[in-house]
């Protein structure tokens, strides 16, 4: 039987990157001959088109792979820009894991290699009491946690990775997303703090893009990493 390999891609907060984190690995590995599939099991904030609800960071997960949404691949798509458990209730909508892992499963099963994007970040609640990290622990996945270089980033990552830590949950390592062309003194230090007191190395910090068309920067992204000495290093750490 072929081990079943993949990834679970958390934040440090909402906003840090986590879709084109994962994009851009998914898109990496695609360009390397990878099988992979690709996960937003839960999305909050979806917008209605042709009377149904769409996730755009799902959308952004199969376009980097060339693939198309389906219901495995983002199950639950719900209306309101709120903490998924309210939104979940406002859609009247139960979340259940056990029907995220069997949609996990059927995608593992299909594919080499699988990146599940969370919602948010580890503490986020999705559905009775039960977050984010449980969701990854149901998975079975080892964490790459995505941070932003800028001043709070430090304190933000650490308590990230205590909480992960204290949950049992492995994780693989630590992306820092969007640093600057002319990074500040808090943007020089962080890299060098977060991998000293977190307990996980860091495998990248990768530079700010700037577009409209998301996919553009995950093209680049991809190519820009494909071209790293080190990469080979992050993706035997991702356990590809």
């Amino acid at each position: 039987m072929t081990m079943r390999r993949g990834i679970f891609v958390t934040g440090t907060d909402t906003g840090v990157g986590k879709t084109i984190v994962a994009a851009t690995i998914a898109r990496l590995l695609k360009i390397n001959g990878v099988s992979v599939g690709v996960m937003k099991p839960v999305t909050s904030g979806c917008h209605e088109e042709n009377g149904r609800l769409v996730s755009e960071d799902a959308r952004l997960l199969c376009q980097a792979v060339g693939i198309e949404v389906s219901e495995d691949i983002a199950p639950y798509r719900l209306r309101e820009a709120v903490a998924p458990a309210d939104a979940a209730r406002l859609d009247g909508v139960r979340i259940d894991f056990s029907a995220i892992k069997a949609a996990y499963d059927r995608l593992a099963s299909r594919y080499q290699y699988v990146i599940v994007e969370g919602a948010g970040g580890l503490m986020v609640p999705l559905s009775g009491g039960l977050l984010v990290a449980d969701l990854a622990r149901e998975l079975e996945l080892p964490l790459l946690v995505v941070a932003r270089p800028g001043l709070g980033t430090i304190n933000h990552t650490v308590l990230t990775c205590f909480a992960a830590q204290q949950m049992g949950l492995k994780i693989a390592g630590v992306i820092i997303n969007g640093m600057p062309e002319h990074p500040g003194l808090a943007e020089q230090g962080a890299p060098h703090q977060i991998g000293s007191l977190c307990g996980a190395s860091v495998l990248g910090v990768w530079p700010r893009r700037s577009g409209v068309d998301e996919i553009e920067i995950v093209d680049e992204l991809a190519l820009w990493l494909d071209g790293q000495a080190e990469t080979g290093i992050v993706l035997r750490e991702l356990g590809v």
